[in-house]
């Protein structure tokens, strides 16, 4: 079969900061998909792409691509309305777990498809996975019943959607061509709306424990975003949220599933409560629900119903005791003073150090592993006080991690400003 384009003449129009046409698109992403298109090929592209990137009408025509690769699903037989939450991975970011039983309550559908974790960001599924018994490959069917039902859901994604992405995104991580925003946007978009939902709040974290480091590149990220939802027909909003110093106490797996768990009960980290509560209204205003109060759902017990029955239909017993760590050791304060700075990035590498996280997609994850914090940025502290807890089954990972700690933990004489959980909003 004779091919309608060129893939060298399609890197030569991206290398030289030229516009793609939406049939070379279409045929592009096509082509890579089918295997017509070398993967040094596609690497050369996406490399012309970081440096010179793309316009609106590129960006939309390359994730519509995307979703044709594969399959696309249709909540609309369940009679109710679906929102959804994505993330763009931070530190300590459990915040799905208690999110999706709260949304649930109001009679909003949540199929939360969710990813492992690599490197310091913690993956939904590597936490939920510490709770005995519960299973995140769910069939089509499996999964629309778990909705009608429960109304939640969180599971892996299956292979049939944007199979173009998992693709390239193996591409772009050994390239160093992940953090082109064009790439970024179209490929979790591309997931987000073949999934079928019909609201989108994204959280897109800014900080050092985040994938974008300074507000202006995350501001870009956020719109391109909001607009490739919204040009596809899904309601979609943006948060900028703080990720400079972990959200909660907590980075690993079955410690983030305490968390959230004290969460649901009513209680819990303050910026947990406060992120968790604010995606909520804003997943339930964008889903028809402007009225609900989903404060008042943790504080009486009712997401927490929704929880018990997700897990519990996922195989997995909500009673159950999680895996605890076999070994611990103590990081304490060297001076009197107060915490003004405690580094998200060198928590989450420690904690990946630890077991709790994977250099390779293969790797297998320790459910007790992680980093407990005992002080958050704001916090008195005095001299020999515990910081921090570090967890692990396997001793010799010890020293490695306290490695990434060093200088994570400011002590100062004197407070200063805390910056503000939530950035900014975008729609």
């Amino acid at each position: 079969m004779s091919e309608r384009f060129d893939t060298v003449d399609i890197i030569r129009v991206k290398r030289d900061r030229g516009t793609l046409s939406p049939e070379q698109i279409d045929w592009t992403i096509d082509a890579y998909t089918r295997g017509v298109i070398a993967d040094e090929q596609m690497a050369a592209l996406n490399m012309a792409i970081l440096l010179n990137g793309m316009n609106r009408e590129e960006i939309s025509r390359w994730t519509a691509a995307m979703i044709a690769s594969g399959e696309r699903m249709d909540f609309s037989s369940l009679g109710k309305p679906t929102s959804d939450k994505h993330s763009t991975g931070g530190v300590g970011d459990k915040i799905t777990l208690p999110l999706a039983p709260l949304v649930a309550v109001f009679g909003v559908a949540v199929p939360q498809l969710s990813g492992r974790g690599l490197g310091h960001t913690g993956g939904t599924l590597d936490k939920l996975e510490a709770i005995p018994g519960w299973r995140a490959a769910l069939s089509n069917d499996e999964m629309m019943a778990q909705l009608a039902d429960v109304g939640a859901v969180i599971c892996a994604a299956g292979a049939g959607l944007a199979p173009a992405d998992k693709k390239l995104y193996a591409l772009r991580d050994v390239t160093a061509t992940v953090e082109a925003i064009p790439l970024i946007a179209s490929s979790i978009m591309s997931k987000k709306i073949a999934e079928g939902t019909g609201s989108l709040v994204l959280d897109v974290k800014v900080g050092s424990g985040a994938f974008m480091k300074n507000v202006d590149d995350a501001r870009e990220l956020a719109r391109t975003m909001v607009t490739l939802g919204k040009d596809a027909g899904v309601n979609t909003v943006a948060f900028l949220t703080n990720m400079s110093t972990p959200l909660g106490l907590t980075a690993g797996n079955a410690i983030e599933v305490q968390e959230s768990v004290e969460v649901l009960a009513g209680g819990g980290p303050s910026d947990v409560v406060e992120l968790t509560v604010a995606l909520a209204k804003e997943m339930l205003a964008a889903a028809g629900r402007p009225d609900a109060d989903p404060a008042a759902a943790l504080k009486d017990g009712r997401a927490m119903d929704v929880w018990r029955r997700m897990i519990s239909a996922q195989g997995g017993d909500p009673e159950a005791e999680l895996p605890v760590a076999k070994e611990a050791e103590t990081i304490v304060a060297s001076a009197d003073g107060v915490l003004t700075e405690l580094d998200a990035l060198s928590v989450g590498v420690a904690a990946w150090r630890l077991g709790a996280g994977r250099a390779r997609k293969e790797d297998a994850v320790q459910a007790g592993a992680g980093v407990r914090l005992h002080a958050k940025p704001g916090d008195t502290v005095k001299a020999g006080q515990p910081l921090m807890t570090l967890l692990t089954d396997t001793p010799e990972k010890f020293d490695r991690a306290k490695e990434a700690l060093e200088g994570a933990a400011v002590i100062s004489p004197e407070a200063t400003a805390i910056q503000p959980l939530i950035i900014d909003r975008i729609s």
